[in-house]
Formats: structure tokens, C-alpha cells, sequence
């Protein structure tokens, strides 16, 4: 299993770069960052920054989406980066959260949301693409490779993931719910004639190492009114039981709007309808004992990489003991079983 650290491009950017070098030094192998260019910093900006002054860790937004960056420009960012620093980029892509909703925008459709993943994925691997009635390729380009995961949690979404995505991001770490959805891009995937053990599976949550249950818990409530987003999504349009496990649907009936102004971050202050049962579930909370045991759980469903987001009041510690003592927990269990 891999491990990502995710970030908010908060100001001063100096504090994102430290602390993505502070993750290379841990043994993370990829740095992710929000995407949201009203709410926090342009993170592509941020992203040459932290290559420029890492050496191993791949870099990418979690996630961009189709409708507010122009899909080429996106795709040229990308081969740029990799010209520059060696590959070592990789792009989270869904339909659209806080970057359109704050502009009163709407996430994109699957098709559009499947075009466009075509499109960067060409250009970004240094390939011609047909986009617009144009035949389209970066002259300049020459042995770029990128990745495109893609963001998930509804049934149509997950179905283009496993015909379409180099990966899935799961944003909650439930481990029932993982393996439903685990199971169901499989099996897309496998219906569309790919091989379901190509793509990576990445689950992604917000990791905190302590042990005062309620204080973490508040520090991380945030989270399930971030996914209680999506579920809000999924619930209008396919009802409240069937579409996706009820676990994932049931908490959001407390909720009342979202402010976009306060998005993932630990004061969060309309996030009460969030139950700490659904906290608890879909972080991972506790001692590095509790955070392995779970970590195994999400690993024998398949799960690749974790990516942990760290907007909290305990990032360098929560950093170190990972670096200590989960990560190389879970790569001894590997290397054992072997």
C-alpha cells in the first residue's frame, strides 16, 4: 500500500511546501491538494513549488474537475510539470465541488466528465487527441505519462470510473462502504473487457494520531459534511435506499445547506448533523495500532494507496508516527504474506 498526504493550498504557501517535504521525509509517496482556486491558493503554482523541492513524491490536485479549468490548458500543466521534474504527476478528477458551487455552477454531466479524461489523458501522455473537431497534440511534448483517478460515489460514477479511470478515489474510509464501492468498479471494469486488478484503488480520509476521542472527532467532523455533499447529490436523484449502501445515506437527513466559505476545514461550524458514529467510520482516528488495524481492513479489499487529508491541529506529529510506524507497519505485513 502507497501513501498520500492531502492539503489545503491555505496561505502562506511556504507552510504547503514544508509540510510536503515533511511528508517525503515520512515516506509518503504522493502529495495531493485541494482544488478550489477561489477558496484557497492556484495549488499548479503550489505543485511546481513542491517538486521543485522534493525529489521522489508524485503531485496532483484531489480533485480538478472539467468545468472550471479549460481541459488542454489542464493537460498542458501537466506535461510542463513532468518536463520540468520527471513524471511525477498524477491527476484526481471528478465532476465538480466547491470549485463550481461557489460560482453557482453545477458539476459536470458523465459525459462530459468521460470526454474529458480522454482528452487530458492524451495530451498529458504526449499523444494526439481529437478534441472540438481539431486533431490536437503539444509539439513540445515528448514522453509524459499521467494518470487520471477518478472521484466517485454514485452508481453512474462509479461505473465510468471502472471503464474509463487509471484509478478510483474513494473519499471516506468505511470499510463496508469501500467494499461495495471497490467491488462495483470492479466490476464495471470487467464489463468493459479491462482488468479490474490494473487500476489503483485509493481511499482517502482524514488521518489523526492521539488519544482524546472527542477532541479528533471534532477536529475531523468537517469530513462528513464534505461527503454528505455528494450524498446529497446521489440521494435527489436516486432516492434515499438502493443506489448506494444505506450507511453512506442515512446520516444526511439532519442536513441543512453547506457553507462552501468554511469547506474542509476542522471549525467547520454547520457540520452537527454529522453523528460521531460517521466520523468515526469514515476516518481513521486513534493510536498507530488502531490506524494499522484499519489500514488492513481497506488493504485485503484492494485498496493501493491511503491518502490522508491533514486539516487539523496535529499535522507534524500525525506525520511522524506514520512515518515511524504505520507505514512501515503495513509494508512489513506486505512483505510477510508475500
Amino acid at each position: 500500500m502507497d501513501f498520500g498526504v492531502v492539503l489545503q493550498t491555505n496561505p502562506p504557501a511556504a507552510r504547503t511546501v514544508q509540510l510536503a517535504r515533511l511528508a517525503e521525509a515520512h515516506g509518503f509517496s504522493h502529495v495531493w491538494t485541494f482544488d478550489s482556486h477561489l477558496l484557497w491558493q492556484e495549488p499548479y503554482v503550489i505543485h511546481s513549488a513542491i517538486l521543485a523541492e522534493t525529489k521522489r513524491v508524485t503531485v496532483g490536485p484531489f480533485v480538478t474537475n472539467p468545468a472550471t479549468r479549460d481541459w488542454t490548458v489542464t493537460a498542458s500543466v501537466f506535461a510542463t510539470l513532468n518536463e520540468m521534474y520527471g513524471n511525477r504527476t498524477i491527476c484526481g478528477i471528478g465532476r465538480g465541488d466547491s470549485a463550481v458551487r461557489v460560482t453557482n455552477g453545477k458539476p459536470v454531466t458523465m459525459a462530459e466528465l468521460r470526454e474529458s479524461i480522454h482528452v487530458i489523458r492524451e495530451l498529458a501522455n504526449s499523444r494526439a487527441v481529437e478534441y472540438k473537431g481539431a486533431t490536437l497534440q503539444f509539439p513540445w511534448s515528448r514522453g509524459s505519462e499521467l494518470d487520471v483517478w477518478v472521484a466517485a460515489y454514485g452508481p453512474m460514477a462509479l461505473k465510468l470510473t471502472g471503464e474509463v479511470g487509471d484509478g478510483f478515489i474513494l473519499q471516506l474510509a468505511d470499510v463496508d462502504i469501500a467494499a461495495w464501492m471497490i467491488k462495483t468498479v470492479k466490476d464495471a471494469a470487467a464489463a468493459a473487457g479491462r482488468d479490474p486488478e490494473a487500476l489503483a484503488f485509493c481511499v482517502a480520509a482524514p488521518m489523526y494520531i492521539g488519544d482524546d476521542r472527542d477532541h479528533m472527532r471534532d477536529q475531523c467532523r468537517w469530513f462528513g459534511g464534505m461527503v454528505g455533499n455528494h450524498v446529497a447529490d446521489i440521494v435527489a436523484k436516486y432516492g434515499e435506499h438502493g443506489a448506494v449502501p444505506d450507511a453512506l445515506t442515512d446520516y444526511i437527513a439532519g442536513r441543512q445547506g453547506y457553507d462552501y466559505n468554511t469547506h474542509g476545514k476542522a471549525d467547520n461550524d454547520h457540520v452537527d448533523f454529522v453523528p460521531d458514529e460517521i466520523v468515526e467510520r469514515f476516518c481513521i482516528l486513534g493510536t498507530a495500532d488502531e490506524h494499522i488495524a484499519k489500514l488492513e481492513q481497506l488493504r485485503e479489499l484492494g485498496v493501493t494507496q491511503f491518502a490522508g487529508y491533514l486539516q487539523h491541529d496535529n499535522k507534524e506529529e500525525t506525520l511522524r508516527v506514520y512515518g515511524e510506524t504505520v507505514i512501515p507497519a503495513l509494508q512489513t505485513h506486505v512483505a510477510a504474506k508475500k
